[in-house]
């Protein structure tokens, strides 16, 4: 296999949920540079315009990921360009950390986001492709899904971070003789807006470096190669697989 030409996304349709701020910004530079054509989609469409003023191949668009109409009009107006190669569902929030204080809407809520919402757009991009167009849909997850990380995560966000494991590998079971990758990037402990707090404080500061064997949390696109090597003609007979990017919190 030629990497340099297996890594080119040049010519291909993307869509990258959550795209406004931390890690979904820097997935849709990253895919963007490497060639694809980005429909960067978030609610916050101004940070997008932003971004695709900074970032050739960037299209910005106004998109609710939980509202079917927003939905439909997102993968219409990347199809509009070619059948979608690449979907990353990285739209997400976290919820409190305190099992008792999280009532059960917001238990409902965060698992419509960051679940329901995954799934019915993969849906929706897999009944847009042509027959056998080869696809890669990548789930983000996170090591909360993995394991306690208590007193940091929250049952909520916990269950929606499983689940998304869970979904990533029955996509992947139902949708492989259509030629369509489905696999989940788990990061660890990164700094973005879903963490405020979490590396100014000296105390979970000094949690994360004592979990990770790295002895650091995440730093600014270092979760980018594992989206950007699945999303790729070098991951081609890789579907259902689960890849942690965490430092080795989780190996412990």
């Amino acid at each position: 296999m030629d990497l340099p030409h297996a890594l080119d996304l040049s010519g291909r349709v993307a869509i990258v949920s959550g795209a406004s701020s931390g890690l979904g910004e820097g997935f849709a530079r990253a895919l963007a540079a490497a060639g694809a054509t980005v429909f960067a989609a978030a609610r916050r469409v101004e940070r997008l315009e932003q971004l695709a003023v900074e970032v050739a191949n960037v299209v910005p668009v106004r998109c609710d990921v939980t509202d079917d109409e927003d939905r439909r009009a997102l993968v219409a107006a990347a199809s509009a360009h070619g059948p979608i190669d690449l979907l990353v569902n990285n739209a997400g929030r976290a919820g409190g950390p305190d099992a008792l204080a999280e009532t059960v809407p917001e238990f409902e809520s965060l698992l419509q986001l960051n679940v329901v919402a995954g799934f019915a757009l993969s849906a929706e991009v897999v009944r847009s492709l042509p027959a056998n167009h080869p696809s890669s849909i990548i789930n983000i997850s996170s090591v909360v899904g993995l394991g306690s990380t208590a007193p940091i995560g929250g049952a909520g966000y916990a269950a929606s971070k499983a689940a998304v494991i869970g979904m990533t590998r029955e996509l992947a079971g139902q949708w492989g003789r259509r030629g369509i990758r489905v696999n989940a990037v788990v990061p660890g402990w990164f700094d973005t807006e879903m963490t405020d707090g979490l590396f100014t404080n000296d105390k979970s500061a000094t949690w994360v470096r004592r979990g990770t064997m790295l002895n650091r949390g995440g730093r600014e696109g270092e979760v980018d190669g594992a989206v950007l090597f699945l999303a790729s003609d070098a991951a081609s007979y890789i579907t259902g697989q689960v890849l942690v990017v965490d430092g080795g919190w989780t190996a412990k």
